[in-house]
């Protein structure tokens, strides 16, 4: 009786091997745990959401399109302040409201427009010449811009902060002037020749704080900024001085130059656009080889992330610090004979120059010191600037406006931490952004 109250014995048998079974199973899933896991394929995003996911990213591109953005809006709330008739709407907005925001979009979609128009396309422009006129008075303002642009951007990616382009810019307008003007030479060679003078002219400004600065440890900006006095000063003397100044005027300006030493135009006589666009392209793709592809471009980038060690590696620290500010010198001079021989002025006058050499640091911040990136943001201030005049001339807008439009454009690029926290992008890359100035893009 106990054996069968224990159970059948034809059970037991089947009992033992179900729980070795069990035993076994419950090793197995400790065990598993324990064991190295096997690597699982991911699966990869596509294009389009990688797009997606890097468009609201605190990325270089975002950034700078966010900064126009928000440089426009201050523009325009500058317009609406500014302008006392859309103000006085204001003083009964909680009456008629439609008045103020009316007269408020009214004015900013007005001098917006004209901006577009003054610098990109018209669309009620009537001929060939009316509709190029406007990317012509861009791409006239562009090309000074990104000489002097590109030569603040080289010395800075050499470690030297280049102030006096503006001084450099000036004497290569001496010398491309006295060169149109003094020497008779036949077509082409004459060009080549004022052209050639200019950069004779800004290499021997930018040699000077070079020379000082590897012989003697003189800091560059206080030199830059001396020299570019006296460049001014020398000019305003040059231009009275007999043989130079114009002898049937009796105001400070000089002879014409020859009509054989101007850049040609490119669209005609009827617009100003010329060859010194060509130049300036060229002129970027000489930098960006020359930073990109050369072994000068590399000890000159190596002494500009750290002098010390490019010392110790065996570069010439001394030699570097002064082909840099030469070149630079060169480029800043190329930027300011096309004053002179383009279409801006066909004589030297104590404003010749303008302030090609100070706005010339600014696109060199702008475009985060790369040469391609200076070149378009050349482009961007030469639409502004011709742009600018169309909008003073038909919306009443100043045209000091536009110079705080860059300034801010150039203050939110320069403040990449302020653009994202008032858009609320992603701190993907922001860290990346902070130190974009020093490295480039």
């Amino acid at each position: 009786m106990s054996n069968g109250t224990s159970g059948s014995p034809d059970k037991e048998p089947a009992t033992e091997e179900q729980a070795a079974r069990t035993a076994l199973g419950n090793t197995e899933r400790a065990e598993a745990p324990t064991g190295p896991k096997q690597p699982t394929p991911e699966a990869r995003p596509s294009l389009g959401r990688l797009f997606l996911d890097n468009l609201w990213a605190a990325n270089t591109f975002t950034v700078t399109l966010l900064s126009l953005v928000l440089a426009m809006v201050v523009g325009a709330i500058l317009m609406i302040v500014s302008d006392p008739e859309v103000l006085a709407t204001y003083g009964y907005i909680t009456a008629r409201p439609s008045d103020a925001i009316n007269s408020s979009w009214t004015l900013v979609s007005e001098a917006y427009a004209n901006l577009f128009k003054g610098a990109i396309f018209d669309p009620e422009a009537v001929g060939f010449t009316a509709a190029l006129s406007p990317i012509s008075e861009t791409l006239t303002y562009t090309a000074p811009l990104v000489f002097t642009g590109l030569s603040v951007a080289l010395a800075f990616r050499g470690g030297l902060f280049n102030i006096g382009a503006q001084g450099q810019a000036t004497m290569g307008v001496v010398l491309a002037g006295l060169a149109g003007f003094l020497l008779p030479l036949p077509p082409g060679l004459h060009l080549l020749v004022a052209v050639l003078a200019g950069a004779l002219g800004g290499a021997i400004w930018g040699f000077i704080p070079g020379i000082l600065k590897a012989r003697t440890g003189a800091h560059e900006v206080i030199n830059t900024i001396m020299l570019n006095y006296i460049a001014t000063y020398f000019l305003t003397w040059l231009i009275v001085q007999n043989g130079v100044q114009d002898p049937n005027r009796t105001d400070a300006i000089s002879r014409s130059v020859d009509a054989s030493a101007q850049l040609p135009r490119l669209f005609g006589d009827n617009l100003r656009a010329h060859a010194g666009i060509i130049l300036a392209v060229l002129a970027t793709w000489a930098v960006a080889w020359l930073l990109n592809r050369s072994t000068l471009g590399f000890e000159l980038r190596a002494v500009g992330a750290n002098p010390d060690a490019a010392r110790t590696a065996g570069i010439s620290v001394t030699r570097t610090y002064v082909l840099i500010m030469v070149f630079a010198g060169i480029l800043a001079g190329l930027g300011g004979s096309q004053m002179v021989l383009g279409t801006t002025a066909a004589a030297l006058t104590p404003l010749v120059v303008a302030q090609i050499g100070f706005d010339g640091i600014l696109v060199a911040l702008l475009g985060r010191v790369k040469p391609w990136g200076v070149a378009l943001a050349a482009l961007l201030f030469g639409a502004l600037q011709a742009g600018g005049n169309r909008m003073q001339s038909y919306s009443g807008v100043s045209l000091e406006l536009v110079t705080v439009l860059q300034a801010l454009i150039v203050i939110f690029i320069a403040a990449p931490a302020l653009v994202k926290a008032i858009f609320q992008l992603r701190a993907a890359r922001a860290a990346r952004l902070q130190t974009s100035l020093a490295k480039g893009w």
